[in-house]
């Protein structure tokens, strides 16, 4: 009876190579804390076990900074979360479609403001954005809402308004504004010469020439005491747990980084290469900034602690707006959408106007 259990059992050709499991356990087990816990968890912690082993004295300094940072903002964390899950329970963010009426010439004006002050994140305006294009609306006012739309929100507004001052907030609202009506005529003109002719992947091509094959965008309307139904008060509660959980883990993760500013850049350093008496430091930031792909509000910590050390505001704008068009999230709501030519076009954008505004503000500043 053993020898035909040992002769009828699966072979080894037939059962799990162990180290194999072992190392695809592994991989999945990676996989998954990296998916629950995300990037800034996982690196924030990785930071703490070197600190920890290279120069504990320091990580517990790095604790309480961090601490006490988001204890300090809590409120106006509280405040941005509550307004940002009210737009979207409401569904006030459907009436974007509003922004895309009329000519091109007056589209791209509306556009570049409704951008500036929408509660869209960047990966969710890609439903809508290829749902704009697939119903006819021109390149270039899409384009310019592309670009405004992740550089200022009403949370991110809150938050740069908390983390930095109210002055520098409504400059760079007012520069979201500005380089989404650049982006949008100067693609305007570069449409009329037919070089952006079939530049948008299927996803975002018009197709059967009418509405009736794409969303309809003008159907929706918000419903302001959103409370009285159920399925949108879950989608409030939804929202809130959501946008917390995501500012908290990117916030805690840059007041960490933050933290190992203060401590180990020097302020001489910061203020050679980025103060006011470097031409460069705009052009230096843009650089910085556009292969950056940083978190917007990730940048608002770090920025503001640049500029405690010696950067000047100008310099500290033009890398915010450089690095938050071109943030990951951002860029790959365009990526999904354009092909090559068109995306390059968005970088090159988002590279000019940061760089543009950051003159005029520097400008600016000299004069007063």
């Amino acid at each position: 009876m053993n020898v035909i259990n040992k002769i009828t059992a699966p072979t080894t050709c037939c059962s799990p190579d162990p180290e194999r499991s072992d190392g695809a356990s592994l991989q999945t087990y990676i996989s998954t804390v990296w998916k629950q816990l995300g990037a800034p968890i996982v690196l924030s912690g990785l930071i703490f076990a070197v600190l920890l082993l290279l120069v504990p004295s320091q990580a517990g300094t790095s604790l309480t900074f961090t601490f006490e940072a988001l204890v300090g903002i809590l409120p106006f964390i509280l405040l941005s979360v509550a307004l940002a899950s009210y737009l979207k329970a409401s569904g006030a963010d459907q009436i974007v479609a509003k922004a895309f009426e009329g000519s091109p010439v007056k589209a791209i004006a509306v556009a570049s403001i409704f951008g500036a002050l929408s509660p869209f994140c960047s990966c969710g305006v890609i439903p809508l954005v290829a749902g704009l294009l697939a119903a006819g609306v021109p390149i270039a006012p899409v384009l310019a809402f592309c670009i405004a739309s992740p550089i200022m929100d009403p949370e991110m507004f809150v938050l740069t308004a908390a983390g930095i001052g109210l002055e520098f907030t409504v400059v760079k609202t007012m520069a979201a504004v500005c380089m989404g009506l650049l982006t949008g005529y100067v693609t305007l003109l570069i449409s009329k010469t037919g070089a952006l002719d079939d530049v948008l992947k299927n996803i975002a091509k018009p197709s059967c020439g009418a509405s009736s094959c794409s969303p309809d965008l003008k159907e929706a309307r918000p419903v302001w005491k959103f409370w009285q139904e159920s399925a949108r008060l879950k989608t409030f509660w939804s929202e809130t747990l959501s946008s917390g959980w995501f500012l908290g883990r990117w916030l805690a993760f840059a007041f960490l980084l933050e933290s190992l500013m203060v401590a180990y850049l020097p302020a001489a350093t910061v203020a050679e290469w980025l103060g006011d008496g470097n031409p460069f430091a705009i052009p230096l930031a843009v650089v910085i900034g556009v292969p950056a792909y940083l978190n917007g509000y990730a940048a608002i910590p770090l920025v503001r602690g640049l500029l405690d050390l010696g950067m000047s505001p100008a310099t500290g704008l033009s890398f915010m707006l450089a690095g938050s068009v071109t943030s990951i999230p951002a860029a790959i709501a365009v990526w999904t959408l354009a092909k090559p030519r068109l995306f390059a076009l968005y970088l090159v954008m988002a590279a000019s106007g940061a760089f543009l505004s950051g003159v005029v503000y520097a400008a600016v500043l000299g004069m007063l």
